[in-house]
């Protein structure tokens, strides 16, 4: 296994960055086009997408978000997640770099939303939960562009899926795709957005996880991922912890099921 690297801390404007082993040159300028910036904000879909990444490319970046968000406790299993991802696969222990946390308070602000308030999660106007914070996935997709611009990275990679959701307009392929030749021409850039998530159901989502890391990493992301939109980590379930009631709850919870009863069938 190789040894621990030290830790460096970079502070450019409001970012905080988290620099493993890498050399300055490469923390503030990238190391190629074989790299990947993860969104990730230490929930089961984003933990999963950092361990396919991690299988991809050599080298893996991680940016996360902090916007106010009431679940703000997701941030705090980024840590966790990390080293446990570390100890399953030492090759991926080798490609980790350097962790990025973004604050954008402003989206709280602008937002009226069950995320971004104290308030009960209803059905809204539309067909929509009023835990759809309108413009999120943009504003994530399009900081995380400017920041692998400045980075000299190619491959973004988030969790955003149309199969098992809650109707979020900004989580569509066609979205993303759409967001992905606006970010190319406005920036002059050939960014990849991927997406593995796009297609799967949450139960194919624990199946991804296990076929990538096996029963360790499927243990991991139950126990140390975050998914509450109440930000609840006192009650423990079978797929993890939360309220158990919120939307987000309810699809893993129904994900984990189907995946159990495939893994004993």
């Amino acid at each position: 296994m190789a040894p621990e690297p030290s830790e460096n801390t970079v502070r450019i404007g409001a970012a905080h960055e988290r620099c493993y082993g890498v050399r300055m040159a490469e923390t503030l300028h990238g190391n190629g086009g074989d790299t990947a910036l993860v969104l990730f904000s230490g929930g089961q879909d984003s933990a999963t997408c950092l361990a396919w990444a991690l299988a991809r490319f050599s080298g893996v970046e991680t940016l996360g978000f902090d916007y106010g968000q009431r679940h703000a406790v997701e941030l705090d299993c980024r840590d966790a997640l990390i080293e446990g991802i570390k100890a399953i696969n030492p090759a991926w222990a080798g490609k980790l770099g350097v962790e990025h946390t973004l604050p954008i308070p402003t989206l709280s602000v602008i937002s009226d939303t069950a995320l971004t308030r104290e308030v009960a999660i209803e059905m809204g106007e539309g067909g929509l939960p009023n835990t759809f914070v309108p413009g999120r996935n943009l504003l994530f997709l399009t900081f995380a562009a400017a920041l692998a611009y400045r980075r000299g990275i190619r491959h973004i990679v988030g969790g955003m899926c149309e199969t098992d959701y809650s109707g979020y307009p900004d989580c569509r392929d066609d979205t993303v795709k759409a967001l992905q030749v606006a970010l190319n021409l406005g920036m002059d850039r050939r960014f990849v957005l991927h997406t593995p998530l796009m297609w799967r159901d949450k139960a194919q989502t624990w199946a991804l996880a296990d076929e990538l890391g096996g029963a360790a990493l499927v243990d991991l992301i139950r126990e140390q991922s975050h998914t509450c939109y109440l930000g609840e980590r006192g009650a423990r379930h079978d797929w993890g912890y939360g309220c158990g009631e919120c939307p987000a709850c309810q699809l893993r919870a129904k994900g984990w099921e189907q995946f159990a009863a495939m893994r004993t069938s």
